[in-house]
């Protein structure tokens, strides 16, 4: 039995870009022995997915953690193929703890090298397309996400998702709360639920929403991963920041409104999805209400 490993460490957004990836490998090898290596985060969603054997755990240790190398490389000895689509160069030091083997990625010395000198210029869905094109793989089509779908709290339809957090050192990628308020205020109008979700951390967003707009539902550290999937295949839409869970959300098939400011760029990391609608504004305290609320279904 061939024996595979796939490198994706996150972050989120990352990961469930890599969901196409992912399905496309296993399609490829559908006899091998396919192992993840990803971060704590992950280990729930991959496991529920159809497309591993294992999943492990890769903690990120320093290089001078030698006990922790060790395990890496107990993981990554004696693989007929790795997959690495993190290709960062933490992900690419790892192909010489491997031992060299039959490498995807953009590590020197590669078998199967991604070496496009354009593809830190392309989305992030089209260089991993060409990557595997290197790799003998010729077709990434979106994959069945029926597995994620069945999960979720019970929240009475129809819904509306909103995503009032970002990643906490780049507070300019987020929409003020207020905004996110007086949008929940209209999908209430509308008789769409406002819910609220996010990390433990975007708890004090959900509570400023909710004082301005009660009717909020607020989720917010209060969902797995596995739980959001399900809960964004059955919303009527889901409106927030450029974050992870807008990617799950549009993964799932949602109608997704995703609002990017100069901090990003959707030409390469834009969600993917049948009904993906970005706004996109130089500073996200400038945008409208209006001009988000013009795009509800």
């Amino acid at each position: 039995m061939k024996r595979i490993v796939v490198i994706k460490l996150g972050a989120l957004g990352d990961f469930v870009l890599a969901f196409a990836p992912f399905a496309a490998i296993r399609a490829h090898h559908p006899d091998a022995h396919i192992t993840l290596l990803t971060t704590a985060p992950f280990v729930g969603l991959a496991t529920a997915s159809p497309w591993f054997d294992a999943v492990a755990i890769d903690s990120r240790p320093s290089w001078w953690d030698l006990a922790e190398l060790k395990r890496l490389r107990a993981i990554l000895r004696g693989q007929d193929l790795v997959y690495d689509l993190q290709t960062s160069g933490r992900s690419s030091r790892y192909f010489l703890l491997a031992g060299r083997p039959d490498w995807s990625g953009i590590a020197r010395g590669a078998s199967h090298p991604d070496a496009d000198p354009e593809r830190d210029r392309l989305h992030t869905r089209i260089r991993q397309a060409g990557q595997l094109a290197s790799a003998g793989i010729a077709s990434v089509p979106d994959p069945d996400l029926s597995w994620l779908a069945r999960g979720g709290p019970p929240v009475p339809s129809p819904f509306g998702l909103l995503v009032p957090g970002a990643a906490p050192h780049r507070p300019a990628k987020r929409w003020p709360a207020d905004r996110f308020a007086a949008l929940a205020t209209i999908m209430r109008d509308r008789g769409l639920q406002p819910v609220v979700i996010g990390s433990a951390a975007d708890a004090p967003l959900a509570a400023e929403i909710r004082a301005l707009c009660p009717e909020a539902l607020d989720l917010t550290g209060q969902t797995s991963l596995l739980a959001l999937g399900g809960l964004a295949a059955r919303s009527t839409v889901a409106v927030g920041n450029d974050t992870g869970p807008m990617h799950l959300a549009a993964s799932m098939g949602c109608p997704s409104i995703v609002l990017f400011s100069a901090e990003s760029d959707p030409a390469l990391t834009a969600p993917v999805g049948r009904s993906v609608s970005v706004l996109r504004v130089p500073d996200l305290g400038d945008l409208p209400v209006s001009r988000v609320a013009a795009l509800l279904p």
